[in-house]
């Protein structure tokens, strides 16, 4: 469980929408380290599914993150827990992959809720905590506390990448790294 496999991941982007951009606390710095792990499920065909809470007042997903998945699947909720919306877990357990790799906001509240959720169906939850994040800092450190004492794997984004491509001197790391 605890060492990543691009083989048996899937990526969920949660809730990353245009109208959270100007409030969520280095959200510049989330959207970047989402497309760093945005081009590495290219290469290595990892699945992203993508969450959108709320669409009518929350607008759509980040244009550089609808940009960087192109054709990735979208999830509409409702439910601050995606897992809570009929058929995400389906969708989820129809890719056959055990360890869900998580970016998104808010931390503290969709974030949290969607991995605990995921936690109790049977899920490794890796959290990308540089991909995570809240409107206020605290709510995001208490929540990535809360993940970590329910059982995920707390990481960041190059770690997951390195974790995905395994060896140096390969073609698949030269696409990322150089």
């Amino acid at each position: 469980m605890f060492n990543v496999d691009a083989k048996n991941s899937i990526l969920l982007v949660i809730d990353l929408q245009e109208r959270l951009s100007p409030v969520i606390n280095d959200f510049d710095k989330i959207i970047e380290n989402t497309l760093q792990l945005a081009k590495v499920t290219t290469i290595l065909n990892v699945p992203v599914l993508i969450t959108e809470q709320y669409v009518k007042g929350l607008g759509k997903t980040h244009f550089q993150i609808r940009v960087a998945f192109p054709s990735s699947v979208y999830f509409h909720k409702t439910y601050f827990s995606a897992c809570a919306e009929p058929g995400f877990i389906d969708k989820l357990k129809s890719y056959g992959k055990k360890q869900i790799i998580v970016v998104g906001t808010e931390a503290h509240v969709c974030v949290l809720q969607t991995c605990l959720d995921l936690i109790q169906n049977g899920f490794e939850v890796v959290i990308a905590n540089d991909g995570i994040g809240s409107r206020n800092p605290q709510h995001k450190n208490l929540a990535i506390e809360q993940l970590r004492q329910a059982g995920a794997i707390i990481s960041c984004a190059e770690i997951i990448i390195f974790q995905w491509t395994k060896q140096a001197a390969t073609p698949t790391f030269k696409k990322y790294c150089l």
